[in-house]
């Protein structure tokens, strides 16, 4: 049990490294013997879970691939019987997605029954600074962490409000702390609005979200009480991860 636990623990840390490290580095941020980690990464390599490379360094191997596109249908799966209560409340699309490789990954949706309405393919990757999921997702992330996905240049601009200052946006992150909650204000696309806020609990940076034409979105924002926009997504959202705890 010890060994299987050891082994998932090195594939943890080659993941927070970004998916390639050297057995020093592995060791250090694990904080596993050497003897040990060269007697794990041998058994991973053998099985295909890890790889080295011609620079001598380690990288997260191929055969994970399967497992997370396997993982992802099935928090899909999980997340459904939410997504589609989110949905019938608000009537506006509902979305679900977590951050794989410095990208927004898509794992749920339950579209809007309305004619014009968001629709996101499930598996669709895109990148995090333009997207209320996205900035959701950062804002879990400790600042230096999300300061490295961002990196120091200027970020691609989708639209005229897409924010491209990576300063401008971490200090929206950290507003987003302090509120709960973040806006995609066609930053995206002209016309959409996004509300999209963190799954707590969940074992990995999840987001929740609600996108739909810009004036019905703001029309909910607008509403009061307990029917109101923000809270009931939190509720949900505090439901769900509960289900998704490890």
């Amino acid at each position: 049990m010890q060994s299987v636990e050891r082994a998932f623990q090195l594939l943890e840390a080659l993941a927070d490294s970004g998916g390639v490290a050297t057995l020093s580095e592995l060791s250090t941020s694990s904080g596993l013997p050497m003897p040990t980690i060269h007697r794990l990464v041998r058994t991973l390599v053998q099985q295909g879970y890890v790889r080295q490379d011609t620079a001598r360094r380690y990288t997260l191997g191929p055969r994970l691939i399967r497992l997370g596109e396997t993982a992802g249908r099935l928090l899909g799966s999980w997340a459904r019987p939410y997504l589609a209560e989110l949905m019938e409340a608000t009537g506006e699309t509902a979305n679900l997605a977590v951050l794989e490789g410095g990208e927004v990954v898509y794992v749920g949706q339950v579209q809007s029954r309305r004619s014009m309405r968001m629709f996101t393919e499930v598996g669709r990757r895109v990148q995090p600074h333009c997207t209320g999921v996205g900035k959701a997702l950062l804002a879990q992330l400790p600042e230096e962490e999300a300061r490295a996905v961002l990196g120091p240049n200027p970020l691609p601009a989708h639209t005229p409000h897409t924010v491209t200052d990576p300063q401008e946006l971490l200090a929206q992150l950290a507003e987003a702390r302090e509120r709960g909650y973040v806006v995609d204000d066609q930053e995206q696309e002209i016309g959409v609005r996004c509300i999209a806020l963190a799954v707590p609990g969940a074992p990995t940076p999840t987001a929740l979200s609600v996108s739909g034409p810009e004036a019905r979105i703001r029309a909910l924002e607008e509403q009061a009480g307990t029917a109101s926009l923000v809270p009931v997504m939190h509720g949900i959202a505090a439901r769900l991860g509960q289900v998704l705890a490890p």
